[in-house]
This record gives C-alpha cells, sequence and structure tokens, in this order.
C-alpha cells in the first residue's frame, strides 16, 4: 500500500470535511424551509426556468458544491478524478451492470413502471412539457445538478478517502464502502424487514460496484452516467 504523509492526510481530511459540511448546509436549509420551497417550486405564476434553477442550486449544495470548492482551492481539474476517454466503454457497461440487482428487485416487486430519466425530480414532468426553449435550459440544469454532480460528486469523495484509508486488497475499497453506506442512509435505504435488507444489499452493490469500476478502470464517467440513465429514472 502507498503511504502518505501527514500533511496530506491532513489535506485530505480537510477537503473531506468541506464536502461533508456543504453536504449537510443544504439539506439543512431544505428542511428548515421546506414550506417556502414547496410553495416556491408549485407556484406555476413563476417562470419554470427560475424555479429548477432555484431547485438545482440546493441540489447542487448537497452534491457538488464542497467538492467544486475543494477542487478550486487544491487546483485540482476535475480531469485528475478519472474524466477520461481511456477504458470509457468498458467503465461504462460494467457500471450499468452494477444496476442489475437494484433493477431486478425493483422488477420483482413491481416498482418499475416506466423509464424516464430525471423522473424521480420534482420539476421533470412540468419541464418536459413546458415547450422550447425552456425545457431544454431547465432539463440542461437537471442533467449538470441531479445528474453529473450527483454521480461525480461520490467519484471526489471515493478518490479521497480512498487515498486516506488505502487497502492492499484489489476488489476492498475503503472509499467505495463509505460512500456506499453514506447513499442508503441519505436515501433512507436501511430497514429490518428481509424486503427492506434486500434493497438495501442491490443498493450497496450499485454504489460500490460503480465506485470500484472507477478505481479499477481509471475512468469516472460510468459513475455520471448512473445518474443520467438509472438513478431517479426508473
Amino acid at each position: 500500500m502507498k503511504t502518505i504523509s501527514k500533511e496530506r492526510k491532513k489535506q485530505l481530511s480537510d477537503d473531506l470535511l468541506i464536502i461533508l459540511l456543504s453536504s449537510v448546509v443544504a439539506p439543512a436549509f431544505f428542511v428548515i424551509f421546506n414550506k417556502e420551497i414547496k410553495q416556491f417550486t408549485e407556484n406555476q405564476s413563476i417562470h419554470i426556468v427560475l424555479r429548477t434553477l432555484i431547485m438545482g442550486l440546493i441540489q447542487f449544495g448537497a452534491a457538488g458544491l464542497g467538492a467544486s470548492i475543494v477542487c478550486i482551492f487544491r487546483k485540482e481539474s476535475f480531469l485528475k478524478f478519472g474524466l477520461t476517454k481511456k477504458n470509457l466503454i468498458p467503465a461504462l457497461l460494467l457500471s450499468l451492470a452494477c444496476c442489475l440487482p437494484e433493477f431486478i428487485y425493483r422488477l420483482c416487486t413491481g416498482k418499475v413502471e416506466r423509464w424516464l430519466p430525471f423522473q424521480g425530480v420534482k420539476l421533470t414532468s412540468e419541464v418536459i412539457s413546458s415547450g422550447i426553449p425552456w425545457n431544454i435550459l431547465s432539463m440542461l440544469i437537471i442533467g449538470l445538478c441531479w445528474g453529473f454532480f450527483e454521480g461525480f460528486n461520490y467519484v471526489i469523495i471515493r478518490d479521497k478517502l480512498s487515498e486516506l484509508l488505502p487497502s492492499k486488497y484489489k476488489y476492498l475499497d475503503w472509499g467505495a464502502l463509505i460512500c456506499a453506506i453514506m447513499c442508503i442512509l441519505i436515501h433512507g435505504a436501511v430497514g429490518a424487514t428481509p424486503d427492506a435488507i434486500i434493497e438495501m444489499l442491490t443498493v450497496i452493490f450499485l454504489i460500490y460496484g460503480m465506485l470500484l469500476v472507477r478505481k479499477l478502470t481509471g475512468n469516472a464517467w460510468g459513475c455520471v452516467l448512473i445518474f443520467f440513465v438509472y438513478w431517479n429514472a426508473v
């Protein structure tokens, strides 16, 4: 295992703390002002692009802002975290394969009604019917905040955690495991019933798997792809 200096450990710890604080502040803001935000979101007299933008900023605050701040402060390019052409196809296909157990679970429990990217985002249906060019602009905002940054946020967190907590085993990655656990806690996919346990395990497999693919291939586009075509889409 590659050893890192105390100075680098402190940098990584500080980076993760910044990401954590940002990820907590935005949801806390959403909870505190939930009534006002709901009224704003549902007020159709306000332009759909503005409503989508505000909701997108809240989402970006939860998943993307902290990582962006860290990258800017450390002068780290996004490209450093696997946004590369190398091993692109294997990364995309293997990442999609990680969705299969969760998809089969949904299929068997009757939770798959249709496939539509970002249908889990509150404003998507209204955005689609809003007409050109506003639907295109709003979908770009949704794709950026709920697609790219939500997927890429996991990549940055995993990369920094795995550098801080290296593993000597090829298929064991502490950063990926912590991100998977973090995901089920955030999305409330924790339960004691057999059905809930199966769902929890499939979500863990999905998140851990896509991040392990990022590690093994050196390519992070598969993680981003999942949040465009699967997460919030079925």
